[in-house]
């Protein structure tokens, strides 16, 4: 009799646990955006990268024409990041250059930018081109990328080595980032995205 009483009160106990774990669940489900959110998100986030671009860009033709190749890869070496730090700093965004082949190992994919850029790589052997997209990580942040393709100024540094690259200027970018894997690119070839995570209010 006791052991029934004891066999009736484990099945009852592991009922409520599974009910109760069922409501946790059921109440930490993420919430998605909505259509307005994943609209407005778009084109900030498309907005933000256009700027990091153009304000990068910018520098580094400045700095070609100011001392060639060599000067722009020191200039980059030490002012890309802090540049793009200002930049999210003043928009109250992280904002990144990320790759599956990357230059300085600071631009690493981190977690769902790693998703992302598998995503984009799929679609690219299936002969479909990615698209911005905007993603809910969790109740605090929403996270945009966008596809970085190559332009033709970008070969002198990252495209085919003997032919876009100069072997001497490979030799500079060499020395500061060893472990380089950004180069043998042609013009259209995609390089990576803009990661953006926006902090939610």
């Amino acid at each position: 009799m006791a052991a029934s009483r004891t066999f009736k009160f484990w099945v009852f106990a592991g009922s409520t646990f599974l009910l109760l774990l069922s409501a946790c669940t059921t109440t930490q489900k993420t919430v998605e955006l909505s259509e307005k959110e994943q609209k407005d998100y778009l084109q900030k986030g498309q907005m933000l990268a256009q700027q990091s671009f153009a304000a990068l860009s910018g520098r580094l033709m400045a700095a070609i024409e100011q001392g060639g190749v060599p000067h722009a890869v020191k200039y980059c070496n030490v002012a890309a990041l802090p540049l793009i730090d200002s930049l999210s700093n003043a928009h109250q965004a992280k904002i990144r250059r990320t790759s599956l082949k990357v230059r300085n190992r600071q631009d690493l994919a981190q977690g769902w930018e790693k998703e992302v850029l598998e995503a984009y790589q799929i679609l690219l052997a299936e002969g479909k081109k990615p698209a911005p997209m905007v993603k809910k990580l969790d109740q605090k942040r929403v996270a945009f990328a966008m596809p970085i393709f190559m332009a033709q100024s970008c070969l002198k540094c990252h495209g085919k080595l003997g032919e876009t690259l100069n072997e001497q200027h490979y030799t500079t970018i060499k020395q500061l980032y060893p472990q380089d894997q950004a180069i043998g690119y042609v013009d259209g070839d995609w390089r990576g995205m803009w990661s953006i995570t926006f902090f939610t209010k």
